[in-house]
């Protein structure tokens, strides 16, 4: 059984042609470097998002720990 993916249900919404002559023809893209380029995006994108995650959580573990150094100094 084949995977779909929403890739190309994407494509195939957009043009069911182009859809059919890559995917049932196996026909090759004709703007290979645009898709490279967009690849190359979407991975640059996705370390930025994960970036994003990692510093939050840093963020959150220092004001944790500051909050418990308030919190022993006051309690002294």
């Amino acid at each position: 059984m084949r995977v779909i993916r929403a890739s190309e249900l994407a494509q195939y919404a957009y043009c069911a042609k182009a859809w059919w002559l890559g995917s049932v023809q196996g026909v090759a893209s004709s703007n290979t470097r645009e898709l490279a380029q967009g690849e190359q995006t979407h991975r640059a994108h996705g370390r930025r998002v994960w970036l994003a995650g990692a510093l939050r959580t840093a963020a959150l573990a220092i004001m944790a720990i500051a909050a418990i150094i308030v919190f022993v100094a006051l309690w002294r």
